[in-house]
């Protein structure tokens, strides 16, 4: 039986293109640069944050070290308020949290702490994990097995809800089963929202 349900935040619990592609513009044009192109729009919806940095800057490191520095300096409220959750999240978490634990995995860092807030999911997770503990971002499953830690959950009875390959990749290799939500990958086991996850839930634990 699953006892643990971990999300992934961008795509997942929230539509953040608009919000992640003015963040990183903002970012961007503080020292100069240019908006994100097309490759770089996509990849900020997975990546993290300072890996979209180091795309653009390259061997660049003086300008690695102005993008990180104004991201540290900038205030995160104004692009919270363009994500677009696809309900209201803590009734929906809530009645989630009646049967199972709950944990958060993402390659977001330092806007963590803010984001929960903003959400007014405070309280919700059981375990949260993030490239802000300074473990390698996902693909790799370092977040994951950190998240499982946490929450005391082995992998086998967990199950992480993400949107792209990135999260598939690491799902796999944490050795956890993996739903899919939204358009950008397919897969066995996908939904079109978080709004469908409780009954696909229901068929995992009923399948064993």
């Amino acid at each position: 039986m699953l006892e643990l349900v971990i999300f992934d935040a961008d795509g997942v619990l929230f539509d953040s293109i608009e919000s992640n592609i003015s963040y990183y513009n903002a970012i961007f044009a503080a020292i100069g640069e240019p908006p994100l192109n097309r490759l770089e729009e996509v990849n900020s919806i997975s990546h993290a944050a300072d890996q979209v940095y180091k795309d653009r800057a390259g061997s660049d490191s003086l300008k690695l070290e102005q993008m990180r520095a104004v991201a540290r300096s900038m205030d995160q409220k104004p692009f919270f308020r363009l994500l677009r959750p696809p309900m209201e999240l803590r009734p929906f978490m809530q009645r989630l949290r009646q049967r199972y634990k709950i944990g958060l995995a993402t390659n977001r860092s330092a806007t963590v702490p803010g984001l929960i807030e903003h959400l007014d999911l405070n309280g919700i997770f059981h375990a949260v994990a993030s490239a802000l503990d300074r473990v390698p971002p996902k693909p790799a499953p370092d977040i994951l097995h950190l998240c499982l830690q946490r929450a005391g959950v082995s992998g086998e009875r967990a199950v992480y809800v993400g949107d792209s390959l990135v999260d598939q990749v690491a799902a796999r290799a944490a050795g956890i089963r993996f739903i899919a939500v939204g358009t950008r990958i397919a897969h066995e086991c996908s939904i079109g929202s978080i709004e469908e996850l409780p009954g696909v839930l229901d068929q995992l634990n009923a399948a064993g």
